[in-house]
């Protein structure tokens, strides 16, 4: 299960979480933790105006807060590791994989 964010991609196999990011001019870094050491997920809808996020809380890291203003529209910095904006299309895929993650939390 994967869908395309705003400048990456997360997909989830039932155990282990990618989160590939695409900086401008450099490899993607993907980064990849275990769907049962996760201990929350947050996830804002995409509006038509802002885009939307979904961020997963691990132990032992800080979750990002969101930021203000309307360039950012109250999501996670780029460089939170652990976080993905999302455009209004993938709204529906991003419920599914967080539904999917929690399931598999439990």
């Amino acid at each position: 299960m994967d869908f395309k964010g705003v400048l990456g991609s997360i997909s989830f196999d039932g155990e282990w979480i990618t989160i590939t990011k695409t900086p401008a001019g450099l490899k993607p870094a993907p980064v990849r933790f275990r769907a049962a050491d996760v201990t929350g997920t947050r996830f804002k809808p995409a509006s038509r105006l802002f885009h939307g996020y979904v961020q997963f809380l691990l132990p032992g890291s800080l979750a990002a807060g969101e930021k203000p203003g309307l360039a950012h529209g109250g999501r996670p910095p780029y460089a939170d590791p652990h976080s993905l904006s999302i455009p209004h299309k993938a709204n529906d895929a991003a419920e599914k994989l967080v539904a999917a993650v929690e399931q598999a939390r439990s």
